[in-house]
C-alpha cells in the first residue's frame, strides 16, 4: 500500500513539475524577443513573456540558457525516415536489397538523430518499398519505447501504373516497388481507403514521373483521378500532398486540392499564383537537389553551378515573389538525418530572410500541418522547445548548434 502511495504521489509531482527556460533570446514562432523567459508545466507552456512579469511557482527548476536562442521545436515538412544518404546506397539498392526489418533499425538511429538535432515533428512522405513501416516507428515512439520526433506519416506513396521504380527489368521480372499503383478512379479511392485504414495520417501522391529511366517527367494521374483521391482524403478528415516538378503535374494537383506541392521545381509565375490563391503550401526540398548534384560530381567549392541547381534558384525566387506560403522540408533521408539544418542555409542562400525561415521551420509548418498546439512558444501550447547557440536571425548557421532540446515537456538534451 505505502509503495503505491509513493508511486502515486511521484507521479503527480512529475505531472506538476516547473522548468523555467532563461536564454538570451526567444523567438517564439513569429519575432525575436530579448529579456524573456519561458515556463514550463507539465508538458505545456505556461508562461512565455518578460522575465519580469513572472511570479514563479514553489520549486521551480531553472535551466541557465545563457548564450542560446530559445525557439519552438522544429518541424520538418519532408523526410524518408526509412531512406539514408544515396551516396552510401543508391535508392534501388535500398528498395531492393534492404529488408524492411533492416530499414526499421536504421530507422530508429534516424529519428533520435532528428530529436536530438531540433526535430520535434516530421513529417514523413513515403516509406520507399517498406510497406507501412513508417507507421510502426511512430507507434513505437508514441508508445516511449524510442526517442524520436511527432510522426506524420504517409506510408506508401500512391503512383500511376508504370509511372515508377525500381526500373529497368525485363517485363516478365517483378521487382518491389517504392510506392503503391493505382489506376482509374475506383483504384484510386481504394487505395486511399485501405492506406487511411492501415494508419497513414496523410496520403503522397506522384502527381507527375518519369515513365521510363531517364526521360523527362510527365503529368501521371487524370485530373479526376486526383480529384477523386483528395476528395476520399478529405472526407476521412485527412489531406493529401503532391510530388510534382512539371507545370501539368503541379497544375493537376492544385486544381485537384492538395494541400502541399513537393519539389515544384518547374513552377511558374502563373502556377505559384494559383497556389497562392487557393493556401496551397511549396515545400521545395532544396537541400535535396543540392546533395544529389554533389553525388553526380559537382564539387560546390570550385565548380561552377550546375544547371540544375541554377534552374532551382530561379523557380524558388518566383515562389518568394510570388508569396506563396514556403514549408520547410528539405527531403531529408536523401542527405544524412540530422542535418535538417541543410535546407535552412539553403534557403537564405537562395533569397528567404532568416526570420521568413525560422517562421516557416516552426509557426508556418504547425499552419500548414494543421498543428494547432505546436509551433508556438506561446501559453498553452505543448513544450517542444529547442535552444541554438548563437542568434539564429542574425546568422541562420547557428540553427546546426543545437544545445537543448525539450518535446512534449521532456528534457532531452540539454548541453547549455
Amino acid at each position: 500500500m505505502k509503495s503505491i502511495l509513493f508511486l502515486f504521489l511521484l507521479s503527480v509531482s512529475l505531472c506538476s513539475a516547473q522548468t523555467l527556460l532563461k536564454p538570451d533570446q526567444v523567438f517564439d514562432g513569429s519575432e525575436l524577443h530579448t529579456n524573456w523567459v519561458v515556463l514550463v508545466e507539465g508538458n505545456q507552456i505556461t508562461y512565455a513573456g518578460n522575465a519580469n512579469g513572472i511570479n514563479l511557482p514553489n520549486n521551480t527548476t531553472e535551466i541557465d540558457l545563457t548564450g542560446n536562442t530559445l525557439m519552438p521545436g522544429i518541424i520538418e515538412g519532408h523526410s524518408h525516415v526509412l531512406l539514408h544518404p544515396y551516396n552510401e546506397t543508391d535508392w534501388n539498392d535500398q528498395v531492393l536489397k534492404e529488408s524492411p526489418v533492416e530499414r526499421a533499425v536504421r530507422g530508429t538511429v534516424h529519428v533520435k538523430n532528428s530529436l536530438m538535432a531540433g526535430v520535434t515533428t516530421m513529417r514523413d512522405l513515403g516509406a520507399e518499398g517498406a510497406g507501412y513501416t513508417d507507421v510502426y516507428l511512430k507507434k513505437t515512439i508514441d508508445k516511449g519505447i524510442i526517442d524520436g520526433p511527432r510522426l506524420l506519416v504517409a506510408g506508401p506513396a500512391i503512383v500511376a501504373t508504370g509511372a515508377y521504380g525500381p526500373k529497368g527489368f525485363h517485363y516478365g521480372v517483378t521487382v518491389p516497388l517504392g510506392a503503391e499503383a493505382a489506376s482509374g478512379v475506383d483504384q484510386c479511392i481504394e487505395t486511399v481507403r485501405r492506406q487511411m485504414g492501415n494508419g497513414a495520417d496523410l496520403i503522397k501522391i506522384y502527381a507527375d514521373y518519369r515513365w521510363t529511366p531517364g526521360a523527362d517527367s510527365k503529368a501521371t494521374f487524370l485530373q479526376e483521378e486526383i480529384n477523386a483521391m483528395v476528395a476520399t482524403a478529405t472526407t476521412a478528415g485527412k489531406y493529401v500532398v503532391a510530388h510534382a516538378g512539371t507545370p501539368e503535374g503541379m497544375k493537376r494537383a492544385i486544381l485537384g486540392g492538395v494541400e502541399t506541392i513537393e519539389h515544384g521545381d518547374g513552377g511558374t509565375p502563373e502556377i505559384f499564383k494559383m497556389m497562392k490563391d487557393r493556401g496551397i503550401g511549396l515545400c521545395p526540398t532544396l537541400a535535396a537537389g543540392d546533395a544529389i548534384t554533389q553525388y553526380r560530381g559537382w564539387n560546390k567549392a570550385t565548380d561552377p553551378e550546375p544547371e540544375r541547381i541554377k534552374q532551382k534558384r530561379k523557380s524558388f525566387k518566383m515562389a518568394l515573389d510570388s508569396g506563396v506560403q514556403i514549408v520547410f522540408g528539405g527531403d531529408v533521408g536523401v542527405f544524412t538525418h540530422g542535418e535538417n539544418y541543410r535546407e535552412m542555409e539553403l534557403m537564405v542562400d537562395y533569397g528567404m530572410k532568416p526570420l521568413a525561415v525560422l517562421k516557416s521551420a516552426t509557426s508556418g509548418n504547425a499552419s500548414m500541418f494543421h498543428l494547432d498546439q505546436l509551433g508556438s512558444l506561446k501559453e498553452g501550447f505543448l513544450a517542444d522547445i529547442i535552444a541554438v547557440k548563437g542568434n539564429p536571425v542574425k546568422d541562420i548557421s547557428t540553427v546546426k548548434n543545437v544545445s537543448f532540446v525539450m518535446k512534449d515537456g521532456v528534457v532531452y538534451k540539454n548541453r547549455s
